[in-house]
């Protein structure tokens, strides 16, 4: 009895230290030049044809959806789906958007899908004016 109390024990504190059974959401890495190099090398090859390569959805394939894909540039706190929650965009694209062709990308690895937020989150910064040749 005292050996079956003690693995339900280590199990259940197995269980609160990964978040699982409180639900908490995985802790994002450390926004770093070489995350975001993987998240733009993951969207050149997969959210491309949708989104395209500017995150404006203007795509022959993107225009032909409807609803039509996420047009990234928009101010992140606009983002319908987000509304500048990080953690949003990651379980969006963990998970996809139903009625959508927005599928799943669970396939992904972790840092992969984070790699991908904060990559398509970089479409909405907004950009500082070209300068003026004197």
């Amino acid at each position: 009895m005292k050996r079956w109390l003690s693995v339900i024990l280590m199990l259940s504190l197995l269980f609160l230290s990964s978040g699982f059974v409180l639900g908490q959401a995985p802790k994002p890495p450390a926004k770093s030049p070489e995350l975001l190099n993987q998240g733009k090398k993951l969207y050149d090859q997969n959210c491309t044809s949708c989104h395209g390569p500017a995150g404006d959805g203007k795509t022959p394939l993107g225009m032909a959806l409807k609803p039509p894909p996420r047009d990234f540039n928009i101010p992140f706190n606009q983002w319908p789906h987000a509304k500048g929650d990080l953690k949003k965009v990651f379980d969006l694209i963990s998970r996809g958007i139903p009625n959508t062709a927005m599928v799943k990308w669970n396939q992904l690895s972790e840092q992969e899908r984070w790699a991908l937020t904060y990559y398509v989150v970089g479409f909405s910064t907004p950009k500082p004016p070209p300068k003026k040749k004197k």
